[in-house]
């Protein structure tokens, strides 16, 4: 849906004379890592509340973030609603629903990371809250402008690859010992495991770039001693318009697959690596002018009757990576009105799938959609 502007009169007009303030709901990996740091970087953005519990984390924040606000709860932000302008919830999953609804019932616009609820169902009835309220909906799906998928929906969108025929794409790390946290639970609630955490990425990705999905089929195994959730899974769709995508998400792959393998008519499409973005944020570095750039080495290869790992095709440009481009969007969203750049019926959709995914894996069988 599109975004509404909002007006406080604490500090005038959000956007225009004053920025818009955040509220960030969680300070774990997603909170610290992703959006606080892009949250801060972006103009027209300013953090003004970080909600976590944790001691620990609240330390954390305030060094990070000298001048912003502590809460213990999201209950204090609704408090103060008239004082903010947009909730981020990057709290762990089975939170994600409650406290987006909160935030909406409170007149608030909501930012809520992937996955978006455990059900289509849900995230839908949540898309139904904000159109009845008016109010911006979005979810942070980053993956959208890595390097490698900016670059490869460029190549699509001119045709260099001619009709796509299939699309692989993988999102592979070899982590032999468990880590613990709610990823790894097999709880109904936390809906942890690959297929939601990754697994949201992958779909939402050929989604994207290829459309509706009428059929799924997937394969999901549980690798590592000790585990409760899927770590190793494996999803083929067939698109709307003959594509056939084949996902893969692991955590205990050996040894790492191409990220991107795409084979079309005239060409093919080979990318090794992670786009930089993630390992840049982790060392704490923020965006700046080089901010998403790959070194050579690392550009996938086009041609056809060749091997990229024996130097065949030609190397392909990386555009840059550009996580801060979805919360310039947020914010232009906030202040004109516009689409937001991800919205809740698209992450619907991607949950469809998931879902699918997960009978199609417990049944043994192909799911129409």
């Amino acid at each position: 849906m599109t975004g509404t502007h909002r007006t406080h009169g604490t500090h005038g007009t959000p956007g225009m004379n004053s920025p818009f303030r955040v509220g960030l709901v969680g300070y774990g990996l997603a909170g610290s890592v992703f959006h606080a740091p892009l949250i801060a970087a972006t103009e027209g953005l300013v953090l003004d509340t970080v909600v976590t519990s944790n001691p620990q984390r609240q330390e954390q924040a305030r060094a990070a973030f000298p001048d912003v606000r502590v809460a213990e709860a999201a209950e204090e932000l609704w408090a103060r609603a008239d004082e903010l302008d947009l909730i981020v919830i990057a709290s762990p999953n089975k939170t994600h629903v409650p406290v987006a609804t909160a935030a909406l019932q409170a007149g608030l616009p909501v930012v809520v990371d992937k996955p978006v609820a455990g059900t289509a169902a849900e995230a839908r009835g949540l898309a139904a809250l904000a159109e009845e309220r008016g109010l911006l909906l979005s979810v942070f799906q980053n993956r959208r402008w890595d390097n490698d998928f900016l670059t490869l929906r460029s190549l699509v969108e001119r045709g260099e690859l001619g009709d796509v025929q299939r699309f692989e794409s993988r999102f592979e790390r070899w982590r032999p010992q468990l880590k613990g946290g709610w990823r790894e639970s097999g709880a109904p609630e936390e809906f942890g495991g690959l297929l939601y955490d990754l697994g949201s990425h992958v779909v939402d990705q050929a989604l994207v770039l290829f459309g509706p999905a009428t059929r799924v089929y997937a394969e999901s195994d549980v690798r590592r001693a000790g585990a409760e959730a899927d770590d190793d899974t494996f999803i083929a769709l067939t698109h709307a318009n003959g594509v056939r995508s084949h996902l893969y998400v692991s955590a205990t792959a050996a040894q790492l697959g191409p990220r991107f393998r795409v084979l079309g008519s005239r060409a093919g499409y080979v990318k090794y690596g992670l786009d930089p973005q993630e390992a840049a944020l982790r060392e704490g570095l923020l965006p700046g002018p080089d901010w998403g750039r790959e070194p050579e080495p690392l550009w996938g290869r086009l041609g056809a009757g060749e091997s990229p790992l024996t130097g065949g095709g030609t190397p392909v440009p990386s555009l840059p990576g550009d996580y801060p481009a979805y919360y310039a969007a947020v914010a232009a969203a906030l202040r004109d009105g516009t689409a937001p750049p991800v919205t809740a019926h698209e992450a619907a959709a991607a949950l469809d799938v998931l879902e699918a995914a997960r009978r199609s894996a417990r049944d043994g069988v192909a799911v129409t959609l």
